[in-house]
């Protein structure tokens, strides 16, 4: 073989350029031409190219110049198309359309008897042109000249001896070169010769040739034509033709073209789906919508008979144009996939890859909808960098549609195409046109966009998803739509080792309780299921932290004066203790309990004052017995203490001074509402501290003390009066009321109510009492006589 390519190769660089390269020869009986596969130069496209050996066959030399001049002159779809001859002194070469000689598909049974019936309309349309209208005997109508091309169509070649009228010398000098002719010679031609052609039809010859070419495709060229009469294997519809093209008589035969009428009447041989199809698709792009359809059903119910390399190259090209430019439609690019669905994938990319990408810029919802639901079966044919640069730009102008359907194709359209985007894409634009769908007017998209993200949960940047997910999942637990919050639920559960176990249990579990009382029951069920994913994962979690984060105790320090954490009780109720924070010695405990003081005032401001004022009760702890919650609060916010020195704690000391502050600002919550809220009068009375009195001439404070020590009647507080809270401080400082929401204001023996909830601190004025010194009863009170300090008002 290698010798052989090498003197084609030397014989063609002494002649004129061929721009074919030569490929593996291919087996072509009953011929004068050497068949080989080739490919063009310039685009590597694919061709056959017919070689002769002058050297080896000088004598039949007239016969190749023949058939390289008809097939120059004569035009006809079904004739082999060339591309370029080249003739040399010892080579001659013809490169055609790429064909493969129908006697493989004969010897191998391979074809069906529509395909069959199929063919010998092609055969029988170009013999009738042949003899009718270019008044030519082709004279070899056999197998081996006829081939198939890549498209599956029949193609008639072997025009070595065809001839017209007007060159029957030709015909009558060469016909007897051509190998088996008088095999294949009509009764008429045996008897008498090629000039019999004289005397007859023109197109006797090639009408009885043609009727032995009927039984050598229906025997599969077993029996050869010696058994011509037998038609058991001919179909019954064609049998009674059959019959006429084989008549010996030249003049009562049946012709090519007769034979052809008579397969195209109503009800005749050649009125099949597969003929009406080959000659229907050329014009697809001409027809109505309805013929259009109507075409279509009828290519779908006989795929399986058409040859496939026909799909490929006849059906596949014309549907292309149909739907790229004639508005085939969704039902015209369906049937594109199915046959894109037999291609390799190379043909895949060169035939569809380009018109999908332009299909995607198409404005048509129809295309654009038949695109996303076909996209499962394009996506394995298109590379990742076609997809992220062509065809999802296009994608996403679905996410903001008008039209409800694109969208949520749209959307569904994306688990398809996640594994060929990259990460910046599906991190970038792809969620953000997800946020847009997780928002729409329609349950359904808001719905379809959850199950999405959580079906490409794990495609997503690490930070990404952490701070995505929860938070669009969470919102869908409150979706109004029953199933998008069962969808949302679903999510959580699918995706729950994604999670950080802090979000699950500070983000994600918070979210679910709401969904455990859901008004729906299969969100509640759906909710029971999840959380109970989440809660085992925390718990798996918490178990395998340690039991406390606190340093060692240091071995400096005694255990007797650390203080330790106690062992829990036996009590296992849920009001039992749960720590003893020090030891249960009693010698722990030592010391005297003092009371916190609520002011800065120094302890020593009592030393110096003047003998006719009275002393002022309770001044080491500057506060009063009891106080109500409303006035602490406006303690609190009043009174400015110094800033204390920065002290080093440790975390005990921190937690539970950070509990204290919790519990102030729960003070500060329930400070608002007052006193009066509840009850008319408080419930613990408030000792009242003594005020200065004054009524205009000598005061008598200890008289009026001792009038409440005596006093015995126990008459109830009236209604809408409350005891002052705090004392007047008369020693030249100013003193601090204090007011709670409808609580009482003001210093001495009258009192005013208040309207507002917050109030101004009022300075009362220091009142210079006398320089008398005053005989004060200290004698502790009872207090019971608390109760009945009104009595002094009667």
């Amino acid at each position: 073989m290698d010798f052989l390519k090498s003197a084609v190769a030397s014989a063609i660089s002494k002649g004129p350029p061929f721009p074919y390269t030569f490929g593996d020869k291919v087996e072509l009986e009953h011929s004068i031409w050497t068949l080989y596969n080739g490919t063009k130069k310039e685009d590597g496209s694919n061709c056959s190219i017919f070689s002769f050996d002058i050297t080896a066959n000088k004598s039949r030399l007239p016969l190749v110049k023949n058939a390289g001049r008809k097939l120059k002159t004569l035009r006809h779809p079904g004739l082999i198309k060339v591309l370029d001859t080249v003739a040399t002194e010892t080579y001659v070469y013809i490169a055609t359309e790429r064909v493969t000689p129908l006697g493989w598909h004969v010897r191998r049974k391979s074809l069906s008897v529509e395909t069959i019936k199929w063919g010998l309309y092609t055969v029988a349309n170009t013999l009738k042109f042949i003899n009718e209208d270019a008044s030519s005997v082709h004279g070899n109508v056999r197998v081996s000249s006829i081939f198939t091309s890549e498209g599956g169509e029949w193609r008639l070649g072997g025009l070595d001896i065809l001839s017209s009228m007007k060159e029957e010398d030709a015909l009558k000098t060469y016909a007897g070169l051509v190998p088996d002719i008088n095999r294949y010679a009509p009764p008429e031609v045996v008897k008498i010769g090629w000039d019999a052609i004289k005397s007859n039809p023109v197109a006797a010859i090639d009408s009885y040739d043609f009727g032995l070419f009927i039984f050598e495709i229906f025997n599969s060229g077993v029996n050869g034509i010696d058994h011509v009469s037998e038609t058991t294997s001919i179909p019954p519809s064609i049998q009674q033709s059959y019959k006429r093209l084989l008549n010996a008589n030249p003049k009562a035969r049946l012709t090519v073209a007769h034979f052809l009428e008579q397969g195209r009447r109503s009800g005749g041989f050649f009125e099949t789906p597969l003929i009406r199809l080959s000659e229907g698709i050329e014009s697809l792009g001409l027809k109505s919508e309805g013929e259009r359809a109507e075409l279509i059903s009828e290519l779908d119910e006989v795929s399986e008979d058409f040859p496939e390399e026909f799909f490929k190259m006849k059906i596949l090209p014309e549907l292309l144009k149909s739907v790229e430019f004639g508005g085939g439609g969704p039902k015209v690019f369906n049937f594109i996939l199915k046959i894109g669905s037999k291609l390799s994938d190379e043909e895949y990319e060169t035939r569809l890859n380009p018109v999908i990408v332009r299909l995607f810029a198409s404005p048509d919802r129809q295309i654009r909808v038949s695109l996303l639901v076909s996209l499962p079966q394009m996506i394995d044919h298109l590379s990742q960098k076609v997809v992220t640069d062509k065809i999802f730009p296009q994608l996403i102008t679905g996410f903001t549609d008008l039209a409800p359907l694109v969208r949520e194709q749209t959307v569904k359209s994306v688990l398809t195409i996640i594994t060929k985007l990259s990460d910046r894409t599906i991190n970038g634009d792809l969620l953000k046109c997800l946020a847009k769908t997780s928002n729409d007017e329609q349950a359904g998209i808001r719905t379809n966009t959850t199950i999405c993200l959580g079906k490409i949960a794990r495609n997503l940047g690490t930070n990404t998803r952490q701070k995505v997910l929860v938070a669009a999942f969470t919102r869908s637990l409150r979706d109004p739509f029953v199933h998008a919050r069962n969808a949302a639920l679903q999510a959580l559960a699918a995706t729950a080792d994604l999670f950080p176990e802090d979000d699950c249990a500070n983000k994600i579990l918070p979210g679910l309780c709401s969904s455990l009382v859901d008004k729906e029951k299969i969100v509640r069920d759906q909710a029971n299921k999840t959380f109970d994913v989440f809660v085992s994962r925390v718990r798996r979690y918490a178990s395998s932290l340690p039991e406390s984060i606190l340093p060692p105790p240091s071995a400096g320090i005694t255990s007797e004066g650390t203080p330790r954490m106690g062992t829990p009780q036996n009590d296992t109720s849920w009001a039992g203790w749960a720590i003893s924070s020090f030891t249960n010695k009693i010698a722990t405990a030592s010391g005297d309990i003092e009371a916190k003081s609520s002011s800065s005032m120094p302890q020593t401001m009592s030393q110096t004052r003047s003998a006719s004022v009275p002393p002022i009760p309770s001044m080491e702890g500057s506060r009063p017995g009891v106080v109500t919650t409303a006035t602490m609060d406006l303690h609190r916010k009043v009174v400015t203490k110094p800033p204390a020195p920065t002290l080093m704690r440790t975390p005990t000391e921190q937690f539970f001074l950070e509990a204290q502050a919790e519990d102030d600002d729960i003070d500060d919550a329930w400070g608002e509402m007052g006193e009066d809220s509840f009850f008319d009068a408080p419930i613990t009375p408030a000792l009242a501290t003594p005020m200065p009195f004054d009524d205009g001439g000598e005061p008598d404070f200890a008289g009026w003390l001792s009038s409440q020590a005596q006093a015995k009647a126990k008459a109830p507080l009236p209604k809408g009066l409350s005891r002052p809270s705090t004392s007047g401080i008369t020693n030249g400082r100013p003193s601090i009321s204090k007011v709670g929401s409808t609580g009482s204001l003001g210093t001495g023996a009258g009192t005013r109510k208040l309207a507002t909830t917050t109030v101004k601190p009022s300075i009362a004025k220091p009142k210079i009492l006398d320089s008398e010194p005053r005989t004060l009863d200290t004698k502790p009170k009872d207090n019971a006589a608390d109760d009945d300090w009104g009595n002094a008002w009667d």
